[in-house]
């Protein structure tokens, strides 16, 4: 018995460190690290409950916090609703906006088309500050803290990965990768994880902006990497998944599809001994996160570029014919689907027993009890 309590809590423990709080989904993948798993659960058969319509696509996945739901449209504005569907504030930058916004100390930053990354006051949309990139910014930015001094970093297709001050947002530093920086770096222990285009998994120290270590994998990194325990877990853009050691600078494991070969645009999901990601073939994957052994599959029907999120015992997932299910975190068998109409490109957020979730028709979808 002694023994079994031990497992619940190491099982409890686990899931507590990786999961958001159940109220807020403050980034795309949740948290830091960029794991995809929320600490909230959602019913067994969540029902439509309302939708709001933006100017445009919606290619930005939605961020909630404290009731507020900010999402960016390809009409170039940001937009703040509540939890009911109603309009707050919106802003307008000036450009298209495909990637998601962080909500960090009551701000939001987001960033567009035209490289500008926008620091906007949650509760009334009054821009803070901006700062220019060269190029488009199309990942999330993400943050760090030391001390009293909180960090910003954020890539763009000048192939810089840029750091900024949360409260200023005064340029601390620039680091030079090789090619497009397409997806959102990764924050743990004080260095930014990304696998740029230029085929190589970068680390840089986020205090200096010098970097600490750079590692050869091969090929075009597209989506967002997920870190933990001195591991990251990539899909790159021929088709393979793997874990690299970053102690070791090697990769561990590699799986591939043995006919697609079909890109991964999707970000990893991680929680416990499991690593979920989805590919362009259709399928949702679930594999062992320490030998990469395939546990199982689920055919979501169409392409996936969305990434997956944990909802404790379940994993949710969306694909580009705009279908949503949910399936068990054990098996892959679906619980739950949904025929939204319209392809779905970004993952979904989930808080407080909802999800949200923005479409291709330019309409945020809310869905719960």
């Amino acid at each position: 018995m002694k023994k079994l309590y031990l497992l619940l809590f190491s099982i409890w423990l686990v899931f507590n460190i990786n999961a958001q709080p159940n109220d807020s989904w403050p980034i795309f993948r949740g948290n830091q690290n960029l794991t995809g798993v929320s600490g909230t659960s959602v019913p067994d058969s969540p029902k439509l409950k309302w939708t709001f319509e933006t100017g445009d696509n919606i290619k930005s996945a939605p961020v909630i916090v404290d009731g507020k739901l900010v999402v960016g449209s390809t009409d170039g504005w940001v937009y703040c609703i509540d939890t009911n569907g109603k309009l707050i504030w919106k802003f307008d930058t000036g450009n298209s906006i495909e990637a998601p916004a962080l909500i960090l100390n009551n701000t939001v930053y987001i960033g567009n088309l035209d490289g500008m990354l926008i620091a906007l006051d949650l509760k009334s949309g009054v821009k803070k500050w901006e700062y220019e990139c060269e190029n488009q910014i199309i990942g999330s930015a993400n943050w760090w803290t030391v001390g009293q001094k909180t960090y910003i970093v954020v890539g763009s297709y000048d192939y810089y990965l840029h750091c900024v001050d949360a409260e200023t947002g005064k340029g601390l530093w620039k680091y030079e990768s090789d090619n497009f920086i397409n997806g959102a770096a990764a924050c743990s222990d004080g260095s930014a994880f990304f696998g740029g285009c230029d085929g190589y998994l970068h680390m840089v120290d986020i205090a200096s902006g010098k970097l600490v270590k750079k590692i050869d994998v091969a090929t075009y990194v597209a989506s967002s990497i997920t870190v933990e325990n001195n591991k990251a877990y990539i899909g790159d853009y021929d088709g393979r998944f793997f874990q690299v050691d970053i102690i070791s600078d090697k990769t561990s494991w590699v799986w591939e599809h043995e006919k697609t070969k079909l890109q991964f645009i999707a970000s990893p999901a991680l929680i416990g001994n499991k690593v979920l990601t989805a590919n362009y073939n259709k399928f949702l994957y679930c594999f062992d996160k320490n030998t990469g052994e395939k546990l199982w599959e689920y055919n979501t029907g169409r392409n996936v570029e969305a990434s997956p999120v944990v909802l404790k015992s379940k994993v949710l997932v969306a694909n580009m014919r705009g279908d949503l299910a949910i399936v068990n975190l054990s098996d892959g068998k679906p619980v739950w689907t949904y025929e939204l109409g319209s392809q779905i490109i970004s993952n979904p957020a989930v808080a407080n027993g909802k999800i949200f979730v923005g479409a291709y028709d330019g309409n945020v979808y809310c869905f719960g009890e």
